[in-house]
């Protein structure tokens, strides 16, 4: 399997090490990484089974170290189903993270606002989500745990500590349902028109099958986005991936504050 060559190559050179958490960032996010100490560095391409990371501001890397004290492993980057129409693509990367120890998956990524409230530039903490795009990562699966429950994907004890950090950083927290479309074009207004009815509060094209994955895993799971537009229909600014990129930077020192408040005062579930 891929991901048992994956952990060899990651524990020969990191003996000792013994993470708690692992952490995925999405687009525009990766500079978060430079508050890891005692770093040890992986590209994915040396690790078997692991993707790449072909959108600008995904850097492909797996890092180990500590943030505030608590040990980590770092994803700089992901692949979305779009790049490859395999919905399964962060499969190894995911179960990697489960080899090597961790209990707990928090997501990070770049999303579109349906609430007027939640400008560019703000984070949102995911309660739920929809998946839109009629495939999932565990397509071709045949052990009966394939059929996962997801009453509870985002964990409440989790949330609970991500609100506790927003109070404490006084940071401002939107909380709402993500959903996921496939991409690579962004929505359409119809589309989003669409997604309001079905209770969605911020847009994508990712996490998702991260989440199907890790709690397929046993993994406990929260994520947050970075609000970097307006949705389609919302405003009169054109999409783009650059301007993604840009607004990702606006709201990455709150997103990076909550981050290590939560790892100073993590409590396991």
């Amino acid at each position: 399997m891929a991901h048992n060559k994956a952990v060899e190559i990651i524990r020969s050179k990191s003996e000792g090490r013994h993470p708690k958490i692992g952490i995925i960032l999405g687009s525009g996010l990766g500079p978060f990484a430079e508050s890891i100490n005692n770093k040890i560095t992986f590209s994915y391409k040396d690790l078997p089974g692991f993707p790449d990371a072909g959108v600008k501001g995904h850097a492909g890397q797996l890092i180990l170290g500590k943030i505030n004290g608590t040990e980590v492993v770092v994803l700089q980057g992901r692949a979305h189903y779009y790049e490859s129409g395999k919905p399964d693509v962060m499969r190894t990367p995911v179960e990697t993270l489960k080899e090597l120890g961790c209990k707990t998956l928090l997501l990070t990524n770049a999303a579109g606002s349906l609430l007027p409230e939640a400008q560019p530039g703000s984070v949102m903490m995911l309660t739920d989500h929809i998946n839109f795009t009629g495939v999932n990562p565990l397509f071709d699966e045949t052990e009966t745990s394939r059929f996962v429950d997801m009453g509870d994907a985002y964990d409440l004890s989790l949330c609970e500590q991500f609100r506790n950090a927003a109070k404490t950083k006084n940071i401002t927290l939107h909380e709402g349902v993500y959903i996921w479309f496939c991409g690579p074009s962004f929505e359409t207004p119809s589309e989003i028109r669409a997604a309001k009815i079905l209770g969605a509060d911020a847009v994508g094209m990712s996490t998702v099958p991260e989440v199907i994955l890790a709690r397929f895993y046993g993994l406990k799971v929260a994520a947050l986005s970075i609000i970097t537009n307006m949705a389609a229909g919302m405003s009169d600014e054109d999409l783009s991936h650059a301007q993604t990129m840009e607004n990702a930077a606006m709201g990455a020192n709150d997103l990076q504050g909550l981050l290590g408040e939560f790892l100073l005062n993590y409590e396991t579930t």
